[in-house]
Order: C-alpha cells, then structure tokens, then sequence
C-alpha cells in the first residue's frame, strides 16, 4: 500500500471509534466568530454537520450574529447605547435583532447545509415554546458603594428550567439538524436577546447533550502562555480564582460549568478558525479545542501542551482554545 493511500486509511480508522460512540448522541454546537464570518470556513462547518449527520450523530446548532447586527445599525443609523461595555436592546433595537438572527443568519445556515446535503431547519427560541427568558439586569455598584440594577432593555437570560425540547426532539428524531437563532420570549410576550453562548449551554442540559461544542477565535485556554487540553470543574475555579482566565474567556468557561452540572458528558471550547474544526475536535485524538469534562480527576490534573501550528497567542493570558481530548 502507498504511503499516501496507507495515511487515509489511518485516518479514516482513527475515526471509527470516535463514530461508533457518539452515533445517536445529541450534539449542541455554539456557531460564532470567524466561522461564521470566513467564507471557505462557513462552508467547511457545513459540511462538518452534513457528515456528522450522516454518520449518527444529532447536531443541534446555535449561533451568534453580534457583528452583523452591529453593522445593521449602523446602516440603519439606529444609535447603540453601552453601559459598562453591555449592549442596551431597546425596541428599535430588538426588532433590528430579530430581523438578523432569525431572518437572515438563521436562513443562511440552513441553506448552507441543506445545500451540502444536509436536512437543517431553522426555527428560534420563540418557536414551539422552545426558550422563554427573564431580563436581565446588570448588577454593578453606583458612586455611593450601594449596588444597582441598570436595565438592559430587551436583553434575557435564562437557564436549562427555561428550555422546552420538545420541539427539538422532534426534528432530531425526523432526522433534520435544529438551527437555532438565540431569541426567546419573556412572560409579557416580548422578544429577548439572548447570549449565543447561554443559550446553546442551556438547550445542551435541556438535552443532556453527550458534548457542548463552543467555536470561539482563540486559540485556547492558555497557563504561563502554553496551550492547556484538558481541565477538570476544579481546575476551572483555580484558573479564575488566581486570574488566568479573565475577561471575555470567564463567561464561556461558566456556561461549560454549569452545563456539565446539569449532566452533559463533555464541554469543548474550540479554535473556529482551523478549517473542519468541528471533525478534528470530534473524530481526532488530537483535535484543536479544549475539553472541560469530570473526567479528569485529581490523578489527572491540568495537561498542558504547546501546539506550533495554533494561531497566534493573544495578549491577554487566559483565552480558551487548542487541543482535544474528546476520549473514547
């Protein structure tokens, strides 16, 4: 045999066990950053899903938008107001949102896959009562030391209690791939911006999702600037509490912790930018993301390992990305 036909052969084997236990498992992927933007990477993601269809597998998608709708404000010459770096969504502003999210966003990634060969479906967190959330306020202190809620306008939070599946259940077992736009409804009927992130951590333990998949634009959680693959919950806490995780890496690494609490396997923060990341991540023994899962117990602390090929580390310490461990 070649070495060239023996090196495929290799790789499709590497595969097999990775397939032979994740067919029939639900897997919820956050789509955002890069690949969402990149077009040669949308198209791999698409086809990514295609083939984790065809294999067994149930993907559940959800996905971002956050620049795009920035840019259909400004086009719109609608104003933005910020407080403390946080996107005020008044009315205006929503109906901006939900026209990019669910109109456009959405549809596009359904085409995508259907195109590629897939069978997706997109529908949103208001749509047979899948997501219902609160408001969210953000809590900060004022100038005389006293806490306060500042309104966010229409801007939600919710959990994994707030998620109702059954819509989901329903085209999984119809074999179609959700797609879902991250709005739900609040009690008095509104429509509420959700985090992309939050969202796909909730519907993953409203699933009990064998993984959550995050794809983010870094290369990975980084200690003493080397790439760390795997971490258990306990690791997590360390990492923040002595300020190796920080700033916009402490919202994903929580949305994993609490997923995990509510009884998914396994959580993946993942480098987006690496073409088929999401096969590499889930059929490699190498893979490009980081895996935070109760498998790795105090025998098994923080493996850590510097991959030449990641891109570029950022500045700041602490980002999440590189190096799978997805197990068999």
């Amino acid at each position: 045999m070649a070495a060239a036909e023996k090196s495929r052969a290799e790789i499709l084997l590497e595969a097999l066990p990775y397939i032979r236990r994740f067919s029939g498992k639900s897997i919820v992927i956050k789509f955002g950053g890069a690949a969402m933007v990149d077009e040669e990477l949308r198209h791999n993601f698409a086809r990514d899903i295609v083939l984790l269809q065809y294999v067994g597998i149930k993907p559940v998608i959800v996905h971002g938008g956050g620049p795009q709708i920035s840019r259909m404000l400004n086009e719109l010459q609608i104003p933005t107001q910020f407080v403390d770096g946080h996107r005020v969504t008044d009315r205006a502003s929503m109906d901006v949102v939900e026209m990019v999210l669910a109109g456009k966003i959405n549809k596009e990634i359904v085409a995508l896959i259907n195109n590629e060969g897939g069978r997706a479906v997109g529908i949103s967190g208001k749509d047979g009562s899948l997501a219902q959330a609160t408001p969210h306020a953000l809590r900060r202190t004022a100038a005389d030391g006293q806490t306060e809620h500042v309104s966010l306008g229409q801007v939600g939070t919710l959990t994994a209690r707030d998620i109702n599946p059954a819509i989901l259940t329903t085209l999984e077992n119809s074999s179609y791939v959700p797609i879902i736009a991250p709005i739900a409804v609040g009690v008095d009927g509104l429509s509420l911006n959700i985090n992309a992130d939050t969202m796909a951590g909730a519907v993953a333990s409203a699933l009990k999702a064998e993984k959550l998949i995050l794809l983010t634009d870094t290369p990975g959680v980084l200690v003493a600037e080397q790439t760390v693959t795997g971490l258990a919950p306990e690791d997590v806490h360390r990492l923040m509490n002595d300020g190796s995780i920080t700033g916009g890496m402490i919202p994903k690494v929580t949305c994993c912790l609490d997923a995990l609490h509510h009884g998914v396997r396994r959580t993946h923060i993942i480098d987006g930018r690496v073409p088929h990341a999401v096969l590499l991540e889930m059929f490699t023994d190498d893979g490009v993301g980081t895996l935070i899962s109760y498998e790795f117990d105090s025998k098994r602390r923080t493996e850590v390992r510097i991959d030449p090929d990641s891109p570029p580390t950022p500045e700041i310490p602490g980002q999440i990305s590189g190096g799978n461990t997805s197990g068999v």
